[in-house]
């Protein structure tokens, strides 16, 4: 069978037979697979079971953007919003991640940093 490497774009999504893709089963798509060395599994089921999702850093843990967003140096942004300049660091350098309360100050700080500094000022 020759492979034909296409892009969404070019396919005619007019010209596809939705009936017979449709009626095509489990079997037949395996068949299919199997004969196709482009498809063949990458990771074995051992390494699928032990699989673990992992999500890029959303812009609220990206503390460096946001800090450089801001313009503000390590220190500067430690002190302003009530971190230790250590934790930034940690943050910033991968060695940990903000989860619970430090994660939500940090998407209020990246949407809405002078709501937070009013209040820790009060």
């Amino acid at each position: 069978m020759t492979i034909v490497r296409r892009t969404r774009t070019g396919i005619d999504l007019l010209k596809v037979d939705w009936t017979a893709l449709a009626a095509t089963n489990d079997e037949e798509i395996a068949q299919q697979a199997a004969s196709d060395p482009d498809t063949a599994p990458i990771f074995t089921t051992n390494e699928l079971k032990q699989a673990r999702r992992v999500l890029p850093p959303t812009l609220a843990e990206d503390v460096r953007a946001i800090r450089r967003h801001l313009g503000l140096s390590q220190q500067q942004f430690a002190i302003r919003f009530g971190f230790t300049v250590e934790t930034i660091r940690n943050y910033e350098q991968g060695h940990r991640r903000p989860t619970g309360p430090a994660r939500v100050l940090l998407r209020i700080i990246a949407t809405n940093p002078d709501a937070v500094v009013r209040a820790l000022a009060s």
